[in-house]
């Protein structure tokens, strides 16, 4: 069994994982990535928000999206039940149209591509079709992990510090028995892919829609290039699946006959491709680590698709973590402790778009509402949404709780010492 040495060992070479990658690499650590799959690869979760932009940035990402396919996103618009669409909220309305008020839709098999390759060019070793089946532990401290090749070769490699950036599946938080179920976030999603939808013109053509479906949920509709349009919907299971219908294509098809603007704006379109379903159960990690292991992305925290902050909170949580790491290298200091402050702000970032997704979800709320009875928080509305989460929204969650309950922070990932 081959034995190879590292400064630090990433599982997983999606946006998280690749961030982390590059920041390390960036800063001279010797870095491997352990991808289980071959690049490229289809994965969902197609919507950048505005504060993507800072991770990006930090990454030397920015002109390689403006360089690419990606229709660019300016917007995003909200549909009534009764197909009455309201005009697109203009992010340039609140922030620099060059920079933070521009992002983009974007086909991920290609994007985690571009920022695994960034990775690569960085300095980052990458081995992909590589499957990480243990974490190598000594005492309560991981010091490496166990892995086997496509071809079925074992492999060990070892570092003082490993990161999970495994995504939903969230390999040591459900080994470890971390993981736990958001009380309340427990959606399920249905979705596929139409060429030729109708789409609007100009800055408008990447504008995100959220169509409202009474008592149920919302659909998405994500313009992507090469005239694709990603559609599904996300609501109760028990809904998707009432009369026994099990099959996802009938699901989704049902869902969309009975809502009149996503009918009339795939009338022209033809569906392309797989029906996917999944659920989308938001789920926790109670520690952001241990001795020698640090989680990233996904595998710290899965939200609620409804806001689109996935992507955002990945990036960010992989540069953060690699410059946290670096600082605790530069220290010679890899204590779980280190890691503190960088779990708190990830954290605090997660609570406040999570108490979001909560009044979005209570039929007594509505944003439209909430900001006619407070226009004084409007600003801090747009901020949450557009992925400024790190903000003291204490007065927004107040004026919230005349229309709904905003629940109690969960007091999780703080470090297992």
């Amino acid at each position: 069994m081959d034995t190879n040495t590292y400064d630090a060992l990433i599982i997983g070479a999606g946006p998280a994982g690749s961030s982390a990658a590059t920041i390390l690499a960036e800063h001279g650590h010797r870095v491997l990535m352990l991808e289980r799959e071959k690049f490229p690869r289809y994965h969902i979760g197609e919507s950048l928000i505005p504060f993507t932009y800072q991770p990006l940035k930090r990454l030397g990402m920015i002109d390689r999206l403006k360089e690419s396919a990606f229709v660019k996103k300016f917007s995003v618009q909200f549909i009534s039940p009764d197909g009455m669409a309201s005009q697109p909220f203009y992010f340039f309305d609140r922030y620099d149209r060059n920079t933070v008020a521009q992002t983009w839709q974007v086909m991920r098999a290609e994007f985690d591509q571009m920022l695994m390759e960034n990775a690569r060019e960085k300095g980052a070793e990458v081995i992909e079709e590589i499957t990480v089946k243990k974490l190598i532990w000594e005492g309560k401290k991981v010091v490496g992990v166990h892995a086997v090749t496509k071809s079925g070769k074992e492999q060990e490699f070892r570092a003082p510090l490993t990161f999970d950036a495994t995504g939903k599946e969230a390999l040591t938080a459900t080994r470890n028995g971390w993981r736990e179920r958001d009380p309340y976030l427990n959606k399920v999603a249905v979705w596929t892919y139409y060429r030729g939808a109708v789409r609007q013109n100009g800055i408008d053509e990447g504008t995100t829609g959220v169509a409202f479906v009474p008592e149920k949920g919302w659909f998405w509709w994500i313009p992507l290039h090469d005239n694709r349009t990603s559609v599904g919907m996300v609501a109760e299971g028990k809904s998707l699946s009432r009369d026994g219908v099990r099959d996802p294509k009938a699901m989704l098809e049902r869902e969309i006959a009975n809502n009149q603007w996503v009918k009339d704006n795939l009338a022209p379109a033809t569906q392309s491709g797989d029906y996917y379903i999944t659920n989308e159960f938001t789920h926790h990690s109670r520690h952001c680590g241990t001795h020698g292991l640090l989680l990233l992305g996904d595998a710290f925290c899965f939200l609620d698709p409804v806001f689109s902050s996935g992507l955002m909170l990945a990036l960010k949580s992989g540069v953060m973590a690699a410059d946290a790491a670096h600082e605790a290298f530069e220290a010679n200091d890899l204590s779980p402790e280190r890691f503190t402050e960088y779990a708190t702000h990830l954290r605090e970032g997660i609570e406040n778009m999570r108490k979001l997704c909560y009044a979005f979800y209570n039929e007594n709320f509505s944003f439209g509402e909430l900001v006619k009875k407070h226009p004084d928080i409007a600003s801090d509305v747009t901020d949450c949404l557009s992925g400024d989460v790190n903000k003291d929204f204490s007065k927004m969650f107040k004026c919230i709780e005349d229309f709904c309950p905003v629940p109690d922070s969960l007091p999780l990932g703080e470090p297992l010492p």
